[in-house]
């Protein structure tokens, strides 16, 4: 990235990145690299700014479904279940650390700020 010269990376939802968290947001500030994670456990050890499902919301409804086929329901007539509830959270000592004013807008927006 530093030979490129990235200005910017989005960290995808790959499960392989859980176990890696902090060394991800560890390289990415070690390159000061604005970046954007997939969720706010990112955000709590230092990352930028995650944008994500509401995992609340749907660890409820899946419990929901769960209840639904052990009270025998078959899984096939059971719709398709997309998230609808997202979270923004945004780290405003990272932020300071690359020298980045966030907008008012953008933290009105936000679920959680990290001060």
């Amino acid at each position: 990235m530093e030979q490129d010269r990235a200005v910017a990376l989005l960290v995808s939802d790959e499960a392989e990145h859980a176990p890696n968290t902090a060394t991800i947001v560890e390289l990415a500030a070690k390159g000061r690299i604005p970046t954007v994670y997939p969720y706010r456990e990112f955000v709590e050890v230092g990352g930028l700014m995650a944008y994500s499902i509401d995992q609340a919301d749907m660890y409820r409804r899946l419990a929901k479904l769960i209840d639904k086929i052990l009270w025998g329901a078959d899984p096939g007539d059971i719709p398709f279940d997309r998230p609808t509830k997202f979270e923004l959270s945004v780290n405003l000592k990272t932020a300071k650390a690359l020298g980045l004013e966030m907008p008012a807008m953008l933290l009105a927006r936000a679920e959680e700020v990290i001060e």
